[in-house]
């Protein structure tokens, strides 16, 4: 697994279960916590270290869930509202790099997780397992992509940051 992907890559195949949907909702219900409990006590300059060699800065990591996750839930909606929208990526390396995700405070990402992830999980906890059969396209990709499958993937997503976090202040014992 290593540095780059501590808790390994995201893997589910076959169908996505009820079971499936509820844990992944919660994952993502639980993530702010787990995100602001990552970074609890760090200083700047422990916030601007890099999680492994080449990687991101601690705080670009903060930054980037939540930049990350606010396009998700614009890609849900989507697929919510349109049929099999393609949606807009984004090149999430150059947004990494914006003085946004190198020089603002932390807190802002970590409040916007606060309320995104909220809203976020009241959609979900509402979908249909018809709402949750629906689509969008990802150029970049060039995937269709369900949107039961999606909540795993972003469940996934919010822990492999964190992991990124928690693994580099274990090794370091910060």
């Amino acid at each position: 697994m290593g540095f780059r992907y501590p808790i390994g890559q995201f893997a589910h195949t076959g169908e996505v279960t009820l079971a499936h949907r509820k844990q992944w909702i919660q994952d993502i219900a639980e993530l702010p916590q787990q995100a602001r409990e990552a970074v609890k006590g760090l200083s700047e300059e422990q916030l601007c270290m890099p999680y492994r060699e080449g990687g991101w800065m601690l705080k670009q990591v903060i930054h980037h869930i939540a930049d990350s996750h606010m396009n998700s839930v614009i890609r849900f909606k989507l697929a919510l509202t349109e049929d099999t929208p393609a949606i807009r990526p984004y090149d999430e390396t150059r947004w990494a790099e914006l003085s946004d995700s190198r020089e603002l405070d932390i807190e802002v990402s970590l409040q916007l997780l606060e309320a995104l992830h909220q809203r976020w999980t009241a959609l979900l906890n509402t979908l249909s397992d018809e709402d949750y059969a629906k689509q969008f396209y990802h150029p970049a990709s060039k995937e269709t992509m369900r949107l039961d499958y999606c909540v795993g993937l972003y469940a996934w997503h919010g822990k492999h940051h964190v992991a990124h976090i928690t693994s580099l202040r274990n090794r370091q014992e910060i």
